[in-house]
């Protein structure tokens, strides 16, 4: 991805409604949905088709300027600002609450595989549980 040019990425046009998408994850402290971020948007007075939403959250992805997540192998997908951190999440399987994990524990493992000229250059890893909220009691 280029540099930004007075605060937006070089190379994509500005719109409304990209701006709107860009802001929301810029302030936000965890991944959001696509649901989620059309619905922040709503609140703040503008308004945008989920349709827009999933198409701009689409080119974000493919220029670099954010991450899409799939959760827990579903259909969800969640999407942060690409801070070129590596990062984990754990899920609730119950209320989908993501919480950030402060290590990677695949950081020093070393896979033993058949093919020795095999290249590792990155990995997904899935924890998921839950929350305190939704811990059952005994």
């Amino acid at each position: 991805m280029k540099g930004k040019q007075d605060g937006w990425p070089a190379g994509i046009k500005r719109t409304r409604q990209r701006e709107s998408v860009l802001s929301v994850l810029e302030n936000s402290d965890k991944p959001l949905s696509a649901m989620d971020i059309c619905s922040k948007i709503e609140k703040s007075g503008d308004g945008a088709w989920m349709s827009t939403v999933y198409r701009i959250l689409e080119l974000f992805v493919k220029r670099g300027l954010i991450i899409k997540t799939n959760v827990m192998n579903s259909e969800m997908a969640v999407y942060e600002n690409n801070h070129f951190k590596h990062k984990h999440y754990a899920v609730c399987v119950n209320c989908r609450k993501i919480i950030a994990m402060d290590n990677c524990p695949m950081e020093k493992f070393i896979p033993k595989l058949e093919d020795e000229d095999f290249h590792v250059i990155g990995h997904n890893l899935e924890v998921f549980g839950f929350c305190k909220d939704c811990y059952p009691d005994e």
